[in-house]
């Protein structure tokens, strides 16, 4: 059973949520408001790179004690990079919350980044890099983001390329660390059975040390998206299908109704609009999904459809046909209350996920500056009208779209 979420402020800038839950496992980790967005041109891939090797060393750890610490107790350590933001987060069995405290503060504040290691560490991620480019249902939505924010920090892969990873050293690690790994700029989150009293003290005593002067962030919102139709040869028997428009950012009030738009256009139910329409129904696709990604100032909503190359014509017209209804007229009464409930169900459902769930409070906590539950979006989705969501199909009307197809 859960209690009430507290948010404290440390001296130094650093905000603390505190989730207290029966429980025998905790969930803490650090939020930081750093992703590939904040790199220089001439440092793709730094913001993941940084989060591969804070893992490997620091002022008084090794690389395997490091692992070690959270893992020889049952727990583990693990970290990932989006566009704006980088979470280091542990799990671990109730009662090991001050080594993991301890652990993350040192990981964040002291790592050296042994040159040693990151030259080993630079193989790795040019692994990951081409492992992602064997894939061309994950390719096709980094290249179509790439064409949607040109000409902005957002329009280049999280992971960079093999080229900008190769000139990447311990310097640049370390100076980006500096910058952007500061207590202001940082949210440390605990879901776990220990009181908030005495998880607030951990963070004192661990993270209060911390005074890293705050730099702001140099984002530019990227220039409006100019629509346009490609296809580009990526050597596959499938052809992978990206259709989307440039929408609003994270904190924008409409960004409920798009939820609610969202999750009947293409959501995770196999009832979803255009599953029905193009898998079930015509036997089109194997997968079509549609997803959002927001950003602090701007925003995609994004189809993807997997098809053979002979049916893509079909499939777009099929799309474009929804989204053309959807931004003519207001969904029915009756349809709409059904979008509401499963929505909220869904909810519900993975509110079950303790992790996520105290992850999405504190990105919400970092970028926001207060803290959304679960519940608080599934009231604010009750609230949403037919004609909002009318409205915010306005934004990913056909006219208004983009589609780039790899074959």
């Amino acid at each position: 059973m859960s209690r009430t979420t507290t948010v404290y402020t440390l001296a130094n800038g650093l905000r603390v949520l505190c989730w207290p839950c029966d429980s025998l496992v905790s969930y803490i980790g650090v939020s930081v408001n750093a992703g590939s967005r904040d790199e220089d041109e001439t440092c793709h891939g730094l913001a993941h790179f940084v989060e591969h090797t804070v893992f490997k060393g620091t002022d008084k750890r090794k690389v395997w004690q490091i692992s070690d610490r959270m893992e020889s107790v049952g727990g583990d350590l693990n970290a990932y990079t989006s566009k704006e933001d980088t979470m280091v987060y542990t799990g671990a069995p109730a009662g090991y919350e001050e080594r993991a405290v301890e652990l993350l503060a040192d990981i964040l504040s002291s790592s050296r980044f042994p040159k040693e290691e990151i030259d080993r560490e630079r193989g790795v991620v040019i692994e990951e890099i081409k492992s992602y480019l064997d894939s061309p249902s994950e390719t096709v939505v980094d290249r179509f983001e790439d064409l949607a924010y040109k000409g902005s920090g957002l329009a280049h892969n999280i992971l960079g390329t093999p080229d900008s990873v190769e000139r990447l050293g311990s310097d640049d690690c370390r100076r980006f660390l500096d910058r952007f790994y500061t207590p202001g700029n940082m949210v440390l989150y605990c879901s776990s059975p220990i009181q908030p009293e005495k998880f607030l003290r951990l963070a004192e005593k661990y993270f209060g040390c911390m005074h890293f002067p705050f730099t702001p962030h140099d984002r530019i919102l990227p220039p409006p998206m100019e629509p346009f139709s490609m296809t580009e040869d990526f050597g596959s028997h499938q052809a992978n299908t990206i259709i989307g428009a440039r929408i609003m950012g994270r904190n924008d009030p409409r960004r409920f109704a798009l939820y609610l738009l969202n999750n009947y256009l293409g959501g995770a139910g196999m009832n979803s609009r255009l599953n029905r329409e193009l898998r079930e129904k015509r036997g089109f696709v194997y997968a079509v999904d549609s997803f959002t990604n927001l950003m602090t100032d701007t925003g995609l909503l994004m189809v993807y459809f997997g098809s053979d190359p002979s049916k893509v014509d079909k499939c777009k017209k099929i799309i474009f046909n929804e989204l053309d209804r959807l931004a003519q007229s207001p969904i029915s009464g009756v349809t709409f209350e059904k979008m509401k409930r499963q929505y909220c169900g869904q909810l519900i459902v993975s509110s079950d996920r303790r992790e996520g769930r105290v992850m999405s409070m504190a990105k919400t906590l970092l970028f926001s500056g207060e803290v959304r539950d679960i519940s608080d979006t599934a009231e604010c989705i009750r609230a949403v009208t037919p004609e909002e969501v009318r409205r915010v199909a306005e934004m990913v009307a056909p006219s208004r779209c983009s589609m780039l197809t790899l074959i």
